[in-house]
């Protein structure tokens, strides 16, 4: 069976941005490799967009259209809101006191059986107790 993994917008980003200004560079673009390689699978919350576009169009505003394109390009797999998936996004926000954006990826891998890779090493820290959350710089599949 092939591995989920739902990458939140810190992961997406590295995927566009220049690679000297970002961590971990080279092991999302691995990442992105293998779900182009289908060894894994991506799927996203449909915020994923509205994350990126806003940090693209507010950093990057002469390139933000073309890397916002190039990255929906990418067809990621985007799911919609189920009621389990909803549940376990407010138990995230209300237990761990983080935000419910990024308790979307999060509960969204947790409710398909997936891994969510961040280079959020704060959120990743908080919630770990949880399980399915992993940072990039960790994941061992890389």
């Amino acid at each position: 069976m092939t591995e989920i993994v739902v990458p939140d917008a810190s992961v997406i980003l590295k995927w566009v941005l220049p690679k000297h200004n970002e961590p971990d560079y080279e092991r999302a673009l691995r990442l992105r490799q293998l779900a182009i390689q289908e060894t894994i699978i991506f799927k996203v919350p449909p915020l994923w967009l509205y994350e990126v576009g806003n940090t693209l169009s507010r950093d990057f505003p002469k390139q933000a259209k073309e890397l916002i394109e190039l990255l929906t390009m990418f067809n990621l797999n985007e799911v919609h809101w189920t009621k389990e998936w909803l549940h376990q996004c407010v138990y995230l926000v209300q237990r761990y006191k983080v935000t419910f954006y990024d308790a979307a990826y999060h509960s969204l891998a947790i409710v398909e059986k997936g891994t969510f890779v961040t280079a959020d090493k704060q959120y990743a820290k908080k919630t770990r107790a949880i399980g399915s959350v992993e940072t990039i710089d960790n994941w061992t599949h890389l």
